[in-house]
């Protein structure tokens, strides 16, 4: 069983910074993709950043040249850096693995528990 865990959510004024760290636990054979999500009250979930095992990365447009994913494979660890932030940011962010636990296994979707993001003065 895989287990994400993310970290790093909190309360900052409009134009701070955060850093979000999402650690996986558990057997992972290979790893699609990695992205973070988020879901503001009475909205959709939206794809936020993901980045491939090849280090292609995709930003939604609202977050381009604020926000930057990146991933560290030794700690099996996905971070979304979020500068400039805005009030419009705020939402319960989640991190995502698309990814394999074994050899002849599909590759499924792995869910954080989320964590709370609010931008405000």
């Amino acid at each position: 069983q895989v287990q994400l865990v993310e970290s790093g959510g909190g309360l900052v004024q409009p134009g701070g910074s955060l850093t979000l760290s999402c650690l996986a636990s558990g057997r992972i054979f290979r790893i699609n993709t990695m992205g973070w999500y988020r879901q503001a009250p009475g909205k959709q979930r939206e794809l936020v950043a993901s980045i491939t095992t090849g280090g292609s990365t995709n930003y939604v447009d609202s977050v381009k040249g604020r926000f930057t994913i990146s991933r560290d494979n030794a700690k099996n660890t996905v971070y979304l850096q979020m500068n400039s932030l805005k009030p419009e940011d705020t939402a319960v962010y989640y991190c995502n693995w698309v990814l394999s636990t074994a050899m002849r296994s599909l590759a499924i979707n792995y869910w954080g528990q989320g964590t709370q993001v609010t931008v405000s003065s």
